[in-house]
């Protein structure tokens, strides 16, 4: 019986050879040119020993950033059970991401599990803690900001448009207008609690339609989850109730809702979890606050003072 072709793979590596195709797949599997614009490559080291003993390599390739770059490969076009296969045998360092070919056709592509170290154009997006209220150094983001541009001066950029009040309709309402003229690579919103506090049931949809337009650019989408928050603490503010069991659904839906669409998700409840110190007013985490969020984002997003992976 036939097998059902349902997914294109784009690989510039070892999923290109044959050896290697037979060893996960069972077969040799349909591949056509292709290339991936706005990437690089650089050298990834590998100590898998199943990986190296299928690949015969103890370095790959991984992708990286790098306006006006293009990567040349082939797409794999495979079957549920193949792209099983081959989630499999790539090790942890990568995780499977929507890219935009050259052709204009969409694509998975095994890219940098630490989504802000091969990033080198950054558009920041969200409410009033991503704006950095109450911290006159510019919150987590200005914090980012300067360390990321501070990196390459001559290659990175942050767009921090970040809006006090926002929601993930807001968000994604603004993102065509806004990530055009920007060209980013990648595309950091928080998703915060004034999602909420609104008690809106539509936020996966905005989500979805805010991924198709990252995507459209051919960007990465980086979604923060909300920060804890200190209910005790907290007022009405112009009829928005905050509270910890509405914030804690929030993070949950969009934790998952990113999972099942191979999206980033990264956790910002923990750092400020029980430490109403951090908090201005309940729900504004103070410089101290902040300091300890942009920490945190750069331990799990890998960002500027994290190092990607070198061939020993």
């Amino acid at each position: 019986m036939a097998r059902t072709v349902s997914h294109n793979l784009f690989s510039f590596g070892t999923l290109l050879d044959e050896r290697v195709q037979k060893a996960l797949f069972g077969r040799a599997v349909p591949v056509s040119p292709a290339s991936l614009t706005g990437y690089t490559t650089r050298p990834l080291t590998i100590t898998d020993p199943s990986v190296i003993a299928t690949s015969g390599l103890d370095v790959h390739l991984t992708l990286a950033r790098k306006i006006g770059a293009e990567v040349e490969g082939g797409v794999l076009r495979l079957t549920g059970e193949d792209l099983a296969a081959a989630d499999a045998y790539e090790v942890d360092d990568y995780v499977r991401r929507r890219v935009l070919l050259a052709s204009g056709e969409s694509a998975w592509a095994y890219v940098d599990a630490r989504p802000l170290r091969p990033a080198a154009r950054i558009v920041i997006m969200g409410d009033s803690i991503a704006y950095g209220r109450s911290d006159p150094g510019g919150g987590w983001a200005g914090r980012l900001a300067a360390a990321h541009i501070a990196a390459d001066e001559a290659e990175h950029r942050v767009f921090h448009l970040a809006v006090p009040g926002s929601t993930l309709a807001d968000v994604s309402a603004q993102a065509p207008a806004v990530l055009a003229p920007r060209l980013p690579d990648t595309v950091l919103v928080a998703a915060g609690v004034n999602d909420s506090a609104r008690q809106e049931d539509g936020w996966a949809g905005h989500l979805g339609a805010l991924a198709a337009t990252v995507l459209s650019r051919n960007a990465r989408l980086v979604v923060l989850g909300p920060a804890w928050l200190d209910e005790t603490r907290t007022r009405d503010y112009e009829g928005l109730r905050f509270t910890e069991e509405r914030a804690l659904a929030l993070r949950a839906g969009v934790r998952s809702w990113c999972a099942e669409h191979h999206v980033d998700f990264l956790d910002m409840w923990e750092p400020l979890r029980d430490r109403p110190e951090l908090l201005v007013d309940g729900l504004h985490p103070g410089p101290g606050g902040h300091r300890v969020l942009y920490d945190h984002l750069i331990g799990t997003g890998g960002g500027p003072g994290t190092s990607p992976h070198r061939p020993g």
